[in-house]
């Protein structure tokens, strides 16, 4: 066999070849991706062990009902409606944009999925893009949730959850992830400090102020502590949520690119450590303290801090991030205090203050010289206005139609037996 025959099956071989390593990669990519998917979902779990820690045990049965029911509204609404708005498949950049050729693709029809290597660049399939974006959708409502408990009615807050998921965060987030203006803006957030985080924060924020603190939490200009049922649950919360935060933020890498995935797993979980540190060192001083609250707290706001610039920032800078968000933690929770604002788990302090510092540091401590801080802090301002505004209007009419917070009789024996009918709680003697 002469040299020519060979070069010439050499040749007729390689685009097999090229299919295959293209085939293999997907599938590396994939199930990556998927697996970063179920760490996302098990964040419920962890926000759930949070709230139902920090609130109080006579409402444990409703937090929990809450937390449960979220992820099931979320996933629906994003599949029927969000996934659409969010990715609205339009090349022209803008603000209100919506691809309703698109609508049909989902409806579980497997002849228009495309799972081969053409769709995003051979990351995922479209089916892994859809239940991946649609675990962070559901994640944004979920922070509302922390916020408003032990007085907000269930129905109302399940309205709120509808709306917010359905439409007002896939729109914000189209605006950056779906290629609008915020993108060509050039704004910047990796995987959410901003678009989830603080769109969920804002969301919290104005559910805070119509809802009205929980009775007894203010007296006499005087902030009256109200124990939570379970310290070892909160802890168990927020280390499920730490572990959940590897598949958030080594998701968002959107591929199993071994370089750039271990790099943004080590910088999240440094941002952790140290705003861990900085929660615990800040709550010492303020409150002459050993913390666990702040502690746990500046954990989460160490997350929440890095998740906008994981793969820009180097491991010192992701410290110093961290720690700093630690520190704004607890002086936000201190503020809402001081404002009369009863927010159960944080959540305002921890996903909105945070989440405004995270992203922009991008623009002061990025790798990326494009990235630039008036460009973040535009993109801050708009995404908050929307949030908040959307949220403030959307609570608003349900308080002066429906309502939305419980009555004081049943806030103050709880709304477990009220509203469902059981404890989280039931200790039952043999007679």
């Amino acid at each position: 066999m002469n040299f020519a025959t060979l070069l010439a099956q050499d040749l007729a071989a390689t685009p097999d070849l090229a299919l295959e390593i293209s085939q293999n990669l997907l599938t590396t990519n994939n199930v990556w991706m998927m697996l970063s998917t179920a760490l996302v979902f098990i964040m419920h779990l962890g926000f759930a062990g949070v709230e139902t820690g920090f609130g109080q045990a006579k409402n444990t049965v409703n937090i929990l009902f809450k937390n449960t029911i979220t992820p099931i509204i979320g996933i629906v609404s994003y599949a029927v409606v969000g996934f659409y708005l969010m990715y609205p498949g339009f090349d022209v950049p803008g603000w209100f944009s919506f691809d309703s050729a698109g609508w049909s693709m989902f409806w579980f029809s497997p002849e228009n999925a495309d799972v081969s290597a053409d769709y995003a660049s051979g990351g995922y399939t479209y089916w892994t893009d859809f239940l991946f974006q649609a675990m962070f959708a559901a994640t944004a409502a979920t922070i509302v949730s922390g916020a408003i408990a032990e007085r907000v009615k269930i129905s109302a807050y399940l309205i709120f959850t509808v709306i917010f998921v359905g439409l007002i965060y896939p729109l914000i987030g189209s605006w950056k992830w779906g290629g609008g203006a915020l993108n060509e803006m050039g704004f910047y957030d990796f995987a959410g400090s901003t678009l989830v985080h603080s769109v969920g924060g804002w969301g919290a924020l104005a559910g805070v102020i119509l809802v009205g603190p929980r009775i007894g939490k203010y007296i006499n200009g005087k902030t009256i502590e109200k124990p939570g049922a379970s310290v070892p649950l909160a802890v168990i919360g927020v280390f499920m949520l730490w572990l959940g935060w590897f598949g958030f933020n080594g998701g968002s890498v959107l591929s199993a690119d071994p370089a750039l995935v271990s790099m943004v797993l080590v910088t999240t979980s440094l941002g952790a450590c140290a705003g861990g540190l900085g929660g615990f060192f800040t709550a010492y001083f303020a409150f002459k303290r050993l913390d666990l609250g702040m502690l746990l707290n500046g954990i989460l706001a160490g997350l929440v801090g890095i998740t906008a610039g994981a793969d820009v920032f180097t491991p010192a800078s992701a410290l110093l991030i961290g720690f700093v968000a630690g520190i704004l933690v607890v002086l936000s929770a201190i503020l809402m205090d001081k404002f009369k604002l009863d927010d159960v788990v944080g959540a305002v302090s921890v996903h909105l203050t945070c989440g405004i510092w995270g992203t922009l540091a991008v623009g002061i401590f990025s790798t990326n010289p494009e990235h630039s801080f008036l460009t973040q802090l535009t993109g801050v301002a708009i995404c908050g206005a929307m949030a908040f505004g959307s949220a403030f209007l959307i609570f608003y009419i349900l308080k002066i139609t429906m309502g939305i917070r419980v009555s004081e009789e049943h806030e103050k024996s709880g709304l477990d037996s009220h509203e469902h009918g059981i404890r989280g709680y039931t200790i039952v003697y043999d007679e």
